[in-house]
């Protein structure tokens, strides 16, 4: 990982951006969409999963001697750890050697960890294994978001990084139904159902493996980084094909950029370009992560413990509760991504968070004062992740376009471990040890800092936020590579 400064490669003039961004919407999209995207479920599966198997783990008879705060505290803190390490690791990866190699090598390490906890013989075990598959999947968060924004068009870039990375909650209720059928004793034994769970996730994971074999290069990677025939060749080549599927010829590209070509970029240039070239992104970024990281992983990873202590629900039964949590997690970026493109980044960030926050507080209090039972409480939980989700996803999306083009994966990496290292893992644990204790007054505390950190980064996003919609990467934040004749358009 040298910090050696790069060595330009030769200058090429290049219209492969604007290109991309002039594409109509077609089946090649919805490659992309496909081979990409569906990574979400799995990470939506993995965490559902732990959360809903938690009480069943450290009942006497499942095979391993931990109790539910260690599943729900330690072992939940050691997966976000692991994708905070996997994040930063493969994200320089990413921008030195390709979005391509890198969304398949994480996927291999996700599969790899997920197979070994299956057969979890020992507490140290499970958490080494829970570790590595976080590894894995921090990885994938910052290979596949930068290969999504660079493949898709300009004009449908918001709605679709939403929606992908809504598809998270897709693999959340599957995960909690899965769990409903694998802790039925009278269809499993206790110690083989939990582990069919995580046997479930890898047979997926070989399925988007196939996959995504044919989702390709990022032409805006391999332009800068000397590839630029290679580039042009496959431009042309998705050119060809959505002409001969819409049956008409496509509107000429806008202009061109003139870069100077390089390998790699060092780790000191990355620094300066996010702290000094970007301080109000950069704080923007750290924000809006650390909001939804807390919020997602003390609550997610706990839901499924907060029904059997608080409302007496079976820990077999947990996941009926938490598939329509999910379900409507889902329905947050769906029905709300579009209005990213067409209203605004800056009002639909800072709306969906401070409202889900506010929202969150109101459920804290009808909670605290009893006014809640496992219905209710779903029902609560529903209508604040609803806006919640949206605006969690969107966290991935500021950070993978505000940034310019040779730091995104790196970019996307640094703030997801640094935000999710603040709120998602010391999340776990504060979480862990207030509904452990059993006091409502506890766990409605843990509920409220994170309806704080929710409206904090709204607040910030007021301020702060990128108006991003329907505009190239390009003229967001100018590629560092670009020419000094070219000069910068971003601000």
């Amino acid at each position: 990982m040298s910090r050696a400064p790069d060595v330009s490669l030769g200058t090429v003039t290049t219209k492969v951006p604007a290109r991309l961004d002039r594409l109509p919407w077609s089946r090649w999209h919805w490659m992309i969409v496909i081979g990409l995207g569906t990574v979400w479920i799995l990470d939506g599966l993995e965490v559902t999963i732990v959360g809903n198997i938690a009480s069943r783990l450290s009942e006497p008879d499942s095979g391993l001697p931990i109790s539910d705060a260690q599943v729900t505290g330690v072992a939940a803190a050691l997966y976000v750890a692991g994708a905070c390490s996997g994040a930063l690791f493969f994200g320089w990866l990413t921008d030195r050697y390709g979005r391509k190699k890198l969304f398949l090598i994480t996927l291999a390490v996700y599969l790899a960890a997920t197979a070994l906890t299956a057969i979890s013989f020992s507490v140290w075990w499970f958490f080494l294994f829970r570790f590595l598959t976080g590894f894995g999947i921090g990885g994938e968060y910052a290979a596949i978001n930068s290969a999504i924004d660079e493949l898709i068009p300009s004009k449908y870039r918001g709605r679709v990084d939403l929606i992908i990375n809504g598809s998270y909650w897709l693999g959340a209720v599957g995960g909690a139904l899965l769990s409903v059928v694998a802790l039925n004793t009278d269809i499993f034994p206790a110690d083989v159902g939990w582990r069919l769970t995580f046997a479930l996730g890898v047979v997926l994971g070989l399925v988007i493996l196939l996959v995504r074999r044919h989702v390709p290069e990022s032409p805006r990677w391999m332009f800068i980084h000397g590839r630029s025939e290679g580039a042009e060749e496959l431009v042309a080549d998705v050119e060809r094909r959505i002409e001969a599927e819409k049956g008409e010829p496509l509107p000429e590209p806008a202009q061109a950029i003139t870069i100077e070509q390089r390998r790699s970029i060092g780790f000191i240039e990355i620094a300066r370009t996010l702290f000094r070239r970007y301080p109000k992104r950069a704080v923007l970024g750290f924000s809006l992560f650390i909001g939804q990281a807390f919020l997602y992983n003390a609550i997610t990873f706990g839901f499924g413990s907060i029904l059997v202590k608080f409302f007496d629900v079976p820990s077999g039964n947990t996941g009926y509760f938490f598939a329509v949590i999910a379900f409507g997690n889902f329905l947050g970026p769906l029905l709300l991504g579009r209005l990213f493109d067409t209203w605004g980044r800056r009002p639909m960030i800072a709306g969906t968070y401070i409202l889900s926050g506010l929202l969150l507080f109101v459920t804290a209090w009808l909670f605290n004062e009893g006014h809640l039972n496992a219905t209710t409480m779903t029902a609560c939980w529903c209508v604040v992740l609803f806006f919640a989700s949206a605006g969690a996803s969107s966290a991935y999306l500021t950070v993978s376009e505000i940034f310019p083009m040779e730091t995104r994966a790196m970019a996307i990496a640094f703030f997801y471990a640094i935000g999710t290292a603040a709120g998602g893992i010391s999340g776990p644990l504060l979480f862990a040890d207030l509904t452990e204790s059993g006091v409502v007054g506890d766990a409605a505390l843990a509920f409220s800092i994170g309806a704080a950190l929710m409206v904090a980064a709204g607040l910030v996003a007021v301020f702060f936020a990128v108006a991003a919609e329907r505009k190239s990467l390009e003229d967001i934040a100018t590629p560092l590579s670009v020419t000094e004749a070219e000069g910068r358009k971003d601000s």
